[in-house]
């Protein structure tokens, strides 16, 4: 059972390896420090398929002194003979200072490389991703709850749950 073809797990490759340089860089007063990682995990309904659990890792970069944030992440979902993997990259804000309960709001772009053995076929798409929700400060770690719908041939709506693991 294969999930990515070799083309597919290039696309991916060259996109990890892009935002790696991107966001590795040297530090300067605009740039986004790595500050954790984690995952998620939830419900999500693709259009015309059955509702099915995702998960999801990432990792979080911010830029100090502000409440934005750069969310690189891998989702993943598999229901009734058809699936998602999905590399992207979100951007989102918060609203209250570090410590706090704090709403969020966001949106990015995504890749998705969906197959469907019903019909035999599969493809990749280029998504839009908008994303809302709240985040509960944790001692080392923050968790969150997520509203998230991604914009693609394929739409999709899901509610996750997660927690980020900070390195400071």
């Amino acid at each position: 059972m294969k999930i990515l073809n070799r083309r597919s797990w290039a696309i991916v490759g060259l996109i990890a390896a892009a935002l790696a340089v991107g966001l590795g860089g040297h530090s300067t007063a605009n740039a986004f420090d790595f500050s954790g990682a984690g995952g998620k995990l939830g419900y999500s309904n693709p259009e015309d398929v059955n509702g099915t659990t995702e998960v999801g890792v990432h990792a979080e970069f911010e830029q100090h002194g502000t409440q934005l944030h750069l969310l690189p992440n891998l989702m993943y979902w598999n229901e009734d003979r058809m699936r998602d993997v999905s590399p992207n990259l979100d951007v989102y804000y918060h609203f209250n200072r570090e410590g706090r309960v704090t709403p969020y709001f966001g949106g990015g772009l995504g890749l998705h490389f969906i197959r469907d053995e019903r019909g035999d076929r599969g493809g990749t798409d280029v998504g839009m991703n908008l994303l809302g929700g709240l985040r509960f400060p944790g001692a080392g770690n923050h968790y969150f709850l997520e509203g998230r719908y991604t914009a693609t041939e394929l739409s999709q709506f899901a509610v996750l749950g997660g927690v980020t693991f900070h390195t400071r």
